[in-house]
């Protein structure tokens, strides 16, 4: 039995989260992609937007997909529960008032955006969720993040034509990505016309009838006067929305459930996955995770033993990395190396109009073991597969650079990066 709240399964990701952001995020790469062709000598006239037909088209492709999860659960035979569950013992439920027992539960709550404190309640401040209604395109925006969510927003009001301004708290966009990689991004998205402050912080926030002022500190002083504002700061696990300690069930002061490779918890027939488990909060990491507990209660043996877990954001130009970070060995004292391939010399990225990208490798200077991967460019989220493939399965240096890649294309700079660290580049 699957019960969910919503009216419609999928969860965040489906119904607020990965499905219609990147729906928006197409359009919005559609009308840079037909800005950029006038340098090509092909010009077209300024996009007129439809914004009731634009939020029908995303509504309609997340139906599509929610409606297919409702047949999908059909045929599995998995009975389907509208409702609020909240446990009231270590084997008993309460769904909405009425009671029910099990064998064995998995917790698969999820996570909610973090809201700052102190500030005003106000229809024109927005969490992520909020901002992927297309409620309006304002004039003047301000995104309070400038992690993965706040620069795919910003990305997507910038291209509507919103005048885009991103705060945030760290020294670098992204902050945990790799700074050089943050820096290409960086720079592309102010030619976008996308305003970035970093180490600037928002002290305080004025609702007035005519606008919203945000007053900042810190590397940027001073007032922003925006039409409507994005908090997009992180999201915070849903662990204590089940009342899991009556289940006996630990969890820490952020609503994170513990459990461990398994999906166990410290009670043995209830499992956790997914946001609900903590960092890295994303939905891949998420449906790996279900399909081993359901193994594991099933009474397989299965575990997810590993930390290769991708991340993208889904800006312009992507962004995307997986293991070890150069800064992350070098403050963990771990023997590596760097190398790297601009996309200023990939034959194919000039071609088709890409800008400033880059593929980095971390690797272990002794036997050339692949420890962490980072591409910035187009399609750098689908090229990423490539890397973490080669690292679940033990892949060196030489034999990234003797697989062969077609040529013109984005993987080959995924080759030649591996080239230029063993001394076999040809192309620099």
């Amino acid at each position: 039995m699957l019960v969910d709240p919503r009216a419609s399964l999928g969860g965040v990701c489906l119904n607020e989260g990965c499905i219609p952001s990147k729906a928006m995020l197409h359009a919005a790469q559609v009308i840079r992609e037909a800005r950029e062709m006038a340098n090509w000598g092909i010009s077209s006239d300024a996009p007129q937007i439809d914004l009731d037909a634009l939020r029908s088209r995303k509504d309609a492709i997340v139906g599509q997909l929610t409606d297919g999860l409702g047949g999908l659960a059909t045929r599995r035979k998995v009975d389907v529960v509208q409702g609020c569950a909240l446990f009231t013992g270590v084997d008993s439920l309460d769904i909405d008032g009425e009671a029910w027992t099990f064998d064995q539960a998995v917790i698969a709550v999820g996570s909610s955006p973090m809201q700052l404190p102190g500030w005003p309640e106000d229809d024109r401040i927005w969490d992520s969720s909020a901002a992927l209604e297309l409620r309006e395109i304002p004039s003047r925006l301000a995104i309070v993040g400038g992690g993965i969510i706040g620069l795919e927003m910003a990305t997507v009001y910038s291209a509507l034509g919103s005048d885009v301004t991103v705060i945030e708290l760290a020294g670098q966009i992204v902050p945990g990505a790799d700074a050089e990689a943050a820096a290409i991004l960086h720079s592309a998205l102010i030619e976008q016309g996308v305003t970035i402050n970093t180490m600037t912080q928002v002290v305080s926030v004025d609702a007035a009838k005519s606008a919203l002022t945000l007053k900042c500190d810190g590397a940027i002083s001073g007032q922003i006067t925006v039409d409507a504002v994005i908090q997009s700061v992180g999201r915070r696990a849903n662990g204590a929305n089940v009342n899991p300690a009556t289940a006996e069930i630990e969890i820490d002061g952020r609503g994170v459930i513990a459990a461990d490779a398994a999906g166990r918890t410290n009670a043995t027939d209830i499992f956790a996955i997914g946001d609900v488990k903590g960092n890295p909060m994303l939905a891949h990491r998420a449906t790996h995770q279900g399909h081993i507990a359901a193994e594991v209660a099933l009474g397989n043996r299965a575990a997810l033993d590993t930390n290769l877990i991708p991340s993208v954001a889904y800006t312009n130009p992507e962004l995307a990395w997986v293991g070890l970070m150069a800064a992350e060995a070098k403050e963990a004292g771990i023997a590596h190396k760097v190398s790297s391939f601009p996309w200023a010399a990939s034959g194919w990225s000039l071609a088709s109009g890409g800008g400033d990208g880059l593929t980095k490798l971390v690797y272990c200077p002794n036997i050339h073991l692949i420890l962490g991967a980072v591409l910035v460019g187009s399609n750098a989220g689908e090229l990423l597969a490539e890397f973490v493939l080669a690292m679940e399965m033990g892949a060196t240096l030489g034999d990234v650079s003797l697989t062969v890649h077609a040529h013109p294309t984005l993987s080959k700079p995924i080759a030649f990066a591996a080239e230029r660290a063993l001394g076999t580049l040809t192309n620099l």
